[in-house]
């Protein structure tokens, strides 16, 4: 349900930017829009940080061990500086 919210939300998101960016609604009407955009942007970003906590990435060590690793871009750097190797 929380991923068909965010395709939602994001669909709609595009749509408005699509909008304002032809530039053939009123000033009003675009400022209307614009601030549906800028809530539609926060639940957008909200979902993907929801999603960014839960997602973990299996990695080997050099002896071939699996780790499981949370998902964040500093812990991938540090793990390819160590040599490990990612699975996917």
């Amino acid at each position: 349900m929380a991923e068909h919210q965010f395709e939602d939300a994001l669909k709609k998101l595009e749509e408005i930017v699509t909008g304002l960016e032809q530039g053939k609604i009123s000033l009003a009407d675009s400022l209307k829009k614009y601030e549906e955009g800028i809530k539609l942007a926060d639940i957008c970003g909200k979902k993907l940080s929801e999603a960014q906590r839960r997602v973990e990435i299996l990695t080997r060590d050099n002896s071939g061990k699996i780790k499981r690793k949370s998902f964040n871009s500093s812990k991938k750097e540090k793990a390819d500086k160590e040599g490990e190797n990612l699975l996917f």
